[in-house]
Formats: structure tokens, sequence, C-alpha cells
């Protein structure tokens, strides 16, 4: 059996099993037409057929091209699907707040699309699945309460270029693999143009300071970049609060997420 085999087989009873234990049997997903939600949505598809419900959200600054994809995905796979346009709600805001910049901006689109995913969830009686890789996750790449919330995530123990690979293993639309990663959360935005690095070479860092457990120095004595590898730990140490729940501050004798713990899928 192959690698991604093992994983895909591995992920599809991790998404059977978890969505079971709380007692709901549909899913819905976020589908941008790019390729961590694409991955996801054929992962789904293999566990819940029709229970899965694929939701397209555009915006104005949405690409054609990941429309498309999106859609082309949706064939391929027979995906049951909807779109529901952010762009009345975006430019309502954008209306009263003329000086927004790009990050306001891409922080509140991704959260328009979380609110929306989340109210489908409720009217669809259905758990919101999360799409942040590994790579993502680490770097504190994406919104609070936005491209960062759901209540199941599949891949975030995935590097991104674990990622395509998993797509290739999957048979994911060559136009989404191919094409270079972008939340299309405003014009010409680019995954790998904000980082400043693409997404192999900042993994193969990563795996070394985070799998590894490298030292700086040890790392560096293996030729990765320097500047690069100090934008990661800079990054992974001060992004550390996305990773977690709010921190409460303890008065009592036993405090959530202190030493009050149970897991999660404890039961009476």
């Amino acid at each position: 059996m192959s690698k991604y085999e093992q994983i895909t087989e591995y992920l599809q009873l991790f998404l059977e099993d978890e969505v079971k234990k709380t007692g709901i049997k549909k899913v819905v997903v976020g589908l941008s037409g790019g390729l961590d939600s694409a991955v996801v949505a054929v992962l789904a598809q293999k566990v819940f057929k029709d229970d899965l419900l694929c939701v397209k959200m555009p915006s104005h600054y949405s690409s054609q091209n990941s429309l498309d994809d999106a859609d082309e995905l949706c064939r391929d796979f027979s995906l049951r699907n909807i779109t529901v346009s952010i762009e009345p709600m975006l430019k309502a805001y954008e209306e009263l707040n003329p000086d927004m910049n790009n990050l306001r901006r891409g922080n509140l689109s991704a959260r328009f699309r979380m609110v929306t995913l989340f109210d489908l969830s409720a009217k669809e009686g259905a758990l919101v699945l999360g799409t942040s890789n590994k790579s993502e996750l680490m770097l504190g790449y994406g919104t609070l309460y936005g491209d960062l919330a759901s209540a199941i995530n599949p891949i975030g123990d995935l590097y991104k270029s674990e990622v395509y690979e998993l797509a290739e293993y999957l048979g994911v639309t060559k136009s989404i693999i191919k094409k270079p990663p972008s939340a299309d959360l405003w014009d010409g935005q680019s995954d790998e143009a904000d980082l400043g690095y693409t997404y192999a070479q900042m993994d193969a860092a990563m795996k070394l300071y985070v799998e590894d457990r490298l030292s700086r120095e040890e790392i560096l004595n293996r030729g990765v970049d320097e500047k690069m590898l100090d934008m990661i730990i800079k990054r992974i140490f001060q992004n550390h609060f996305k990773r977690k729940m709010p921190v409460i501050a303890k008065l009592t004798s036993r405090t959530i997420n202190h030493d009050f713990n149970y897991p999660r899928d404890i039961t009476l």
C-alpha cells in the first residue's frame, strides 16, 4: 500500500468516526477552486456522498479561473454544490469603510465566508470541515474565526507540499493542482508572494524545525536560507495564539483549558 493510499484510507476513517461521534450525519465545506478545499471535498465525498454540501462563495475579487476550477471539480466528482456570493455583504462594508487595506479586506472576506458556512451548517444540520494545511497553521497564515475555523480538519497535519501529492493521488482536477496557490482575497493575491518563498522551500525548513526538532544553527548548517528560517521561526511563535483556544484567566480550582479538561468525545 502506497503512502497516500494509506493516508487516504486513514483520513476517510477519521472523517467518518469524528462526525459519527457527534450524532450528525452531514458535512459542509467551502469550495474555493483552490487545492486544499478540493482535497477535503474529494475526501469527504468518498465518505459522505450526497450528505456533503460544497459551498462556493465568490466575491467581486474572485478570479474567473477559480470559479471555473471549482465548477470543474464538482463535475468531475459529482459534488453536490451551491453558490452563495459574499459580494453584497463585502461591498456594503467596504462602502462604510472606504479606507480598508488589503489585509482588512482579506480577513473580512474570510470571516464572511465562514459566517455563511456556519449558517448553512445550522440549516443543513451539518458540521463544517476545515481546509487549512499544516504549513498555513504553523505559519499563522490564515484568519482567526475565518478560514481557520471549523469543526473537523482532515488535512491540518499535512504540509502544503504533501497536500499537492495527495491531490495527485486523488485525481484532483489538473488545473487546480497546477495553478499558483491563492486565497483570492483581493485582486492578484498570491500566497507565496505574500510569504516571500515557495511552499516547497518553507516546508523543507519547517520539517527540520518542527518534525526533526533541529536547532536554528543545525538547520542553517544544512544550507537553509537564514532570512527565510528566521521568518518561519518568528511566525510560528508569533502566531501560536491562532492555534489555541482563547486563554482564560484562572480564578477557581478547576478552570477550563487549565485543569478542567475532558476528551472531545466524552460521554456520560
